[in-house]
């Protein structure tokens, strides 16, 4: 098996990992923040069903400058209110939102930056 296959069999085993977390934040977390009459219409634009979990995840998990950046910006109804979202979670509703954040956001790049690689003939032999 080439380097190339193994990296990318590693990445796909850690994105199917965030996809459990993916399952776990949205039943344990998201689904109370949905029936949260505050929170409800504070998650950001669903353009697909489960986008709000991945914002809710953006939202916690990145720093507190970048989410006032973003929220302050022309686009701010794409992204989670943070502030609110921090208010009405617990730790470890926010733990969760970083692995699942970490794992799904790091694999994603990971596997787009080993088919890069891999075009740009980095992997032949």
């Amino acid at each position: 098996m080439s380097l190339f296959s193994t990296l990318l069999a590693i990445s796909t085993a850690v994105m199917m990992i965030a996809w459990c977390f993916f399952v776990l934040f949205g039943q344990v977390t998201v689904k109370k923040l949905r029936k949260n009459i505050e929170t409800k219409d504070e998650l950001g634009v669903e353009f697909m069903s489960g986008l709000d979990i991945l914002n809710a995840a953006g939202a916690l998990s990145t720093p507190k400058a970048l989410n006032k950046k973003l929220e302050s910006s022309q686009l701010s109804f794409l992204h989670a209110n943070s502030e609110l979202l921090y208010k009405h979670t617990t730790r470890l509703d926010r733990i969760l939102a970083r692995i699942l954040f970490m794992l799904f956001y790091g694999s994603a790049t990971a596997m787009i930056g080993l088919v890069i690689a891999e075009s740009l003939g980095l992997f032949s032999q």
